[in-house]
């Protein structure tokens, strides 16, 4: 069996105080839009999560719903540079109440997406299983507190894919070790064997259901372990996830992007340089997994692959796999 310690993403070494209550700024005596009560934010450090209800007016949502349904994820690049992501990553409020987890200077992260989960019973490949964001992201920034706003663009239930988390999974500030890759997919998947040891919490006890309506969001940092639940509707379930995080840090995409600033105090006129984001990430990942360019592709092809499959050990091989030239132990010629 192969050595775990052998792989890139494996670390024994945690940061629980990035990640806790000792990380939460001092809070503003005087409350802004968008800007929540003080015992709400300390609940985001103390479980890793914070669900927001009725953050977001219908409107602003509804474009951006106009503006994906019928696209597929590899198109979401076009979204940006339409404007409609810009403009929900850009809320005011929103970016009030970011200052209330990371301080008053912070950035967007790089990571962001626009997710469609089918229903199952047409895309079985569109399960999630449980993982750490941590587990996709460069080693390099596992010191680094990397927020994410997870928010559905209708009424999210466990019907149609809602998310489940598990509470406190940040506890310990450790990334726990992952495999590739799940089922058919390209995601990583946590190790199963090891979360208790490593993580401090259960798979069975500690998990929470998070059903949400639409308008409303859920917030959870890097370290917390989460998957959605199977689409057992008969509509896509659509949601945009939002990262941000601290300047100067490292930002987890193996140093393919920068971090874009949305508020500096120093800079209160600040205009928002959302240039580097125009880039398409998914072929620089495909270059950096494979060692070279991918072949033109058809807009509907799905596959994607990236650097964090050569992070952990590769169990399952498929088309995501194959395609980043990658072959499972006991496969190899």
């Amino acid at each position: 069996m192969a050595n775990e310690d052998n792989y890139p993403g494996h670390c024994t070494v945690g940061h629980p105080e990035l990640f806790d209550a000792t990380a939460m700024p001092v809070q503003p005596s005087v409350f802004k839009p968008g800007q929540l009560p003080v015992s709400e934010i300390q609940k985001f450090f103390n479980q890793g999560y914070l669900v927001v209800e009725d953050f977001f007016l219908s409107e602003e949502l509804d474009q951006c719903l106009k503006a994906i349904e019928g696209i597929v994820d590899r198109v979401a690049n076009a979204l940006f540079k339409a404007g409609k992501i810009k403009d929900l990553w850009a809320n005011p409020r929103l970016l009030n109440f970011m200052e209330q987890i990371l301080g008053p200077h912070f950035c967007a992260n790089p990571i962001w997406n626009v997710r469609p989960k089918g229903p199952s019973a047409a895309t079985p490949d569109g399960d999630i299983p449980w993982h750490q964001d941590s587990g996709y992201f460069d080693p390099a920034s596992y010191t680094t507190m990397i927020p994410v706003v997870w928010v559905p663009l209708l009424d999210v239930t466990e019907d149609n894919g809602c998310l489940q988390i598990v509470e406190g999974g940040h506890k310990t500030g450790k990334v726990c070790d992952h495999l590739n890759c799940f089922a058919n997919t390209w995601h990583v998947m946590l190790d199963e064997s090891k979360v208790e040891e490593t993580l401090g919490i259960s798979l069975e006890r500690d998990v929470k259901t998070l059903p949400i309506k639409k308008g409303s969001f859920i917030i959870f940092n890097n370290l917390v372990p989460h998957r959605s639940l199977p689409n057992k509707s008969e509509r896509i379930r659509w949601s945009i996830d939002l990262r941000f995080q601290k300047p100067g840090l490292p930002e987890g995409l193996y140093g393919e992007l920068p971090t874009v600033t949305l508020r500096n105090p120093g800079d209160p006129d600040l205009k928002v340089d959302w240039s580097p984001y125009t880039k398409n990430r998914h072929n620089h990942q495909h270059k950096m997994t494979s060692g070279k360019d991918p072949a033109p592709a058809e807009l509907l092809d799905t596959t994607i692959t990236g650097p964090w499959m050569k992070q952990w050990r590769l169990v399952h091989g498929n088309r995501h796999t194959e395609a980043a030239g990658l072959v499972p132990q006991g496969e190899r010629a």
